[in-house]
């Protein structure tokens, strides 16, 4: 069998209903270059057939930045490193609800937000439920939120408040992980994210690529991801911050970035799966390539440390590329 009538059988069983097996995903990921672009377009195809031409575009609040109590070598925010990035506590709800309502006013479909700490305290988090409740009141856009690890009462009253997804990621494989961060677990994180699906809260994970892992190490992040089936996955391209431990990291090759996004559409075919942080800087066409390649969402407008593209200029995009924004 040639590889191209692999990646279609592959894709059969996709359309069909079916899951592909571990060892289809490991061939698909390690697909000859020479069909790199055959395994995107069957994926896109995949993408189109389950979830149309609308891409979904979401914009992030970073409410608390800075001074992290975790490690995670990657993290511009981190207390560990030295980075020389501006720090601020929580905003007041009307802060949030202008920036929310201005989201909105892009295009945005979802606001996402997010909090640089291990969990909330109980101060904190009340801070945010009454942030949760102007933005529901006064703006009106499905509201998302990453706060780090949750207790289940915590869970249970962003439920109550019409969160609709909860992000945590799980940033990595589980046998890279030690290395990436030693002040909590793999294990930490998937208990954070089977809580938030047992208070009936979808699911938004994913991980960083580009952190020094093996293609083996992205496939086991990869099928990690399919085992929870979350209704998001998100991946993030490593941008180097400067003064943390990955800051003389060596760029990720497109084609691995490609080969990433596609095997996940033949894994989740019905999942978003979202082009976050690192879009703008590790791709030279901001991503119009992965919205052909198995991707069908965006972050818009800047990151939780780093800018982003304007709302308009990321519409324009979309639109050239005939999908919807």
């Amino acid at each position: 069998m040639s590889a191209l009538e692999f990646i279609k059988e592959c894709q059969e069983k996709v359309f069909s209903g079916n899951h592909i097996t571990v060892d289809d995903a490991k061939k698909l990921l390690n697909i000859p270059e020479e069909n790199l672009k055959d395994l995107a377009r069957c994926a896109n195809e995949i993408t189109r057939d389950f979830n149309g031409d609308k891409v979904d575009v979401e914009q992030l609040n970073n409410i608390k930045k800075n001074a992290c109590s975790e490690d995670c070598t990657f993290c511009g925010q981190s207390a560990f490193f030295d980075t020389g990035i501006e720090s601020y506590q929580l905003p007041t709800p009307e802060e949030v609800v202008i920036k929310a309502k201005k989201a909105k006013e892009e295009g945005a479909e979802s606001y996402c937000l997010v909090a640089a700490w291990r969990e909330p305290s109980t101060r904190d988090f009340q801070k945010v439920c009454k942030i949760i409740t102007e933005i529901n009141d006064k703006v009106g856009i499905s509201v998302e939120c990453s706060l780090g690890f949750l207790t289940p009462d915590q869970a249970k009253k962003l439920k109550e408040l019409k969160v609709k997804r909860y992000n945590h990621n799980l940033e990595t494989a589980k046998s890279k992980f030690s290395e990436i961060c030693t002040t909590h677990t793999y294990e930490d994180r998937l208990k954070t994210l089977g809580i938030a699906r047992d208070a009936g809260l979808e699911l938004c994970t994913g991980g960083i690529i580009g952190l020094g892992e093996t293609r083996e190490q992205r496939l086991e992040l990869t099928l990690e991801l399919a085992r929870l089936y979350p209704e998001e996955v998100t991946i993030n391209i490593l941008v180097p911050v400067p003064g943390t431990p990955l800051e003389l990291q060596a760029d990720l090759p497109n084609s691995e970035i490609v080969r990433m996004f596609s095997v996940i559409r033949f894994l989740l075919p019905e999942s978003v799966i979202k082009i976050s942080g690192g879009r703008e800087t590790n791709l030279e066409d901001s991503g119009e390539e992965l919205l052909q390649s198995g991707a069908n969402g965006i972050i818009t407008a800047g990151y939780l440390t780093m800018d982003g593209n304007e709302a308009e200029k990321d519409r324009k995009m979309i639109e050239r590329i005939g999908l919807q924004a």
